[in-house]
């Protein structure tokens, strides 16, 4: 381990080999780091988090602070890094509360600067959230999202995996998978076709996906109309039944 003598690791904090804690950073008990991790100055890893292999934390990041929540009455809670994940400046990932006793970032995540993880927050593997998103409690971000910079995200909204949001967007709905959404207000804009092609869906499974959402919303039907037209009339796929799956599970309901 390369550990400067100008940072602060407790004695209850458990380091495994090949971490490296730069100057000024501050680690405190109750915390668990990964292989191969690089803490940067002045980062300071909070009690209750637990970080994986290979990741980085840049300066001034904060893992694991309590929840900026007023029920949050200091149980034993988690703020959980996945591997090869890079936490960039001034970013902070708060722990969980009661409802779900943690808060998880998955692997091979990009959070950037002044970015916030509230507490209960969810993200899935490979997601990306640009400068400045604020993601506020219990919301939950499937794998392969990228959400644009000064992004706002309303408590217990959730975000499908393959989607890209508009920078500077407020997102008071879900927003199902597979889409592009912004404008102001925020709405569907079409399906994310270079976001697919770059991981490998074909041209025919993009253009099954594309008459999906045609039916949701240009058909002129309503939600549960749409829902039972696409279930009666659309092939069956995993595709679709991912998107069957999370417009019935929306309990704020989808984006226009």
């Amino acid at each position: 381990m390369s550990i400067s003598p100008l940072a602060y690791i407790h004695p209850g904090a458990k380091l495994a080999e090949n971490v490296t804690v730069e100057p000024f950073a501050v680690i405190y008990d109750n915390v668990e780091i990964g292989e191969g991790t690089w803490i940067g100055p002045q980062a300071t890893v909070m009690y209750g988090s637990r970080i994986g292999k290979n990741c980085k934390i840049h300066p001034n990041a904060v893992i694991g602070n309590v929840p900026q929540d007023l029920k949050f009455a200091g149980e034993e809670s988690l703020a959980i890094i996945g591997d090869n994940t890079v936490i960039r400046e001034c970013a902070t990932v708060n722990r969980g509360t009661a409802d779900k006793m943690q808060t998880l970032v998955g692997k091979n995540c990009l959070i950037m600067a002044y970015c916030h993880v509230a507490h209960d927050c969810v993200l899935e593997d490979n997601c990306i959230l640009s400068n400045a998103v604020q993601l506020a409690g219990h919301v939950e971000v499937c794998f392969h999202a990228t959400i644009g910079g000064g992004t706002v995200v309303h408590q217990f909204v959730r975000i499908g995996q393959h989607t890209m949001i508009q920078g500077g967007s407020k997102v008071t709905k879900d927003i199902p998978h597979f889409v592009l959404a912004g404008r102001e207000p925020i709405s569907y804009e079409g399906i994310n076709i270079i976001g697919l092609r770059r991981r490998g869906f074909s041209n025919e499974l993009i253009t099954e996906i594309r008459e999906i959402y045609k039916v949701l919303y240009d058909s002129g039907l309503n939600i549960s109309q749409a829902l039972e037209e696409i279930e009666n009339k659309q092939p069956q796929s995993p595709e679709r039944d991912l998107i069957l799956e999370f417009v019935k599970g929306s309990s704020r309901g989808i984006v226009k």
